[in-house]
């Protein structure tokens, strides 16, 4: 909001026919400034106002009295240094302007007043910077690239892949498939076939038991004889031996005896 537009406008007016007060042959060398200096030299022209040489700086240029120190915003520029200044202050016409020697603690301070008093503050630094800028971080996020949304999208919103209607239908198949019922006819019919290939089994498995069940055959005649043969044989190997009789006994003594004499 800008207040006193008419003595803004004069002073432009005036300030526009000013003109530019330069240092004396700053033109000339580039080791000088155009910064305004004043001209003390004993010969200098630009002192003395020669014709041809750049205007000096004169009381004369100055602005209207009621405009000066007027802010562009149009309010009286005011310097406070703590709380108690901003009682001097009218909202209306005047700006506070913070003093650059007062610390952060107090000037958080003069900061708050102001603002319950609707002041306007010049140069309230960074403490306002920092009270918006949190603000602005929640309330415009950072705005992504089409590709990168669109990439973000697709990962995110996936859906499964749709089966063809033949792999879908195998599944169900698979998964539900019930037992079928059975006809009473089908169910005699597997009765029969039963007991038919149960009786079968039966007569496969009768000859191998009675192949492993034959009794010996008889003997015939010819081997009845090689055992009898073979029967004697076995008796005198197994025959005890004889007594001898007494005569017998006596021979032999005598017969040892002969055989000592000779």
């Amino acid at each position: 909001m800008v207040i006193n537009k008419e003595l803004l406008q004069l002073r432009k007016k005036i300030a526009d026919k000013r003109p530019e007060f330069v240092r004396q042959e700053s033109w000339r060398y580039d080791r000088l400034a155009p910064n305004w200096r004043r001209p003390k030299g004993k010969d200098n022209k630009m002192r003395k106002q020669v014709s041809g040489v750049p205007p000096l700086a004169k009381v004369g240029y100055k602005g209207p009295r009621k405009s000066r120190g007027l802010h562009p915003s149009g309010y009286n520029d005011i310097l406070v240094f703590n709380i108690k200044d901003l009682t001097k202050i009218d909202p209306k016409v005047d700006a506070v302007r913070i003093a650059h020697t007062v610390g952060n603690k107090k000037r958080i301070e003069i900061v708050s007043e102001a603002t319950k008093l609707k002041m306007k503050i010049l140069n309230p630094g960074k403490i306002e910077a920092m009270k918006k800028v949190p603000k602005k971080a929640e309330t415009k996020p950072k705005k992504e690239s089409p590709s990168t949304t669109a990439a973000t999208t697709e990962t995110k919103v996936e859906k499964p892949k749709k089966e063809s209607p033949s792999t879908t239908a195998a599944t169900t198949e698979t998964k539900v498939e019930k037992p079928k019922k059975e006809s009473p006819t089908t169910e005699s019919s597997k009765t029969e076939s039963s007991k038919t290939e149960s009786s079968k089994t039966e007569s496969a498995a009768a000859p191998t038991t009675e192949t492993k069940v034959e009794k010996p055959k008889k003997e015939s005649p010819a081997a009845a004889t090689t055992e009898s043969a073979a029967a004697p044989t076995t008796e005198t190997k197994v025959e005890k031996p004889k007594k001898v009789s007494k005569t017998t006994g006596a021979k032999s003594k005598n017969t040892g005896k002969k055989g000592a004499k000779s």
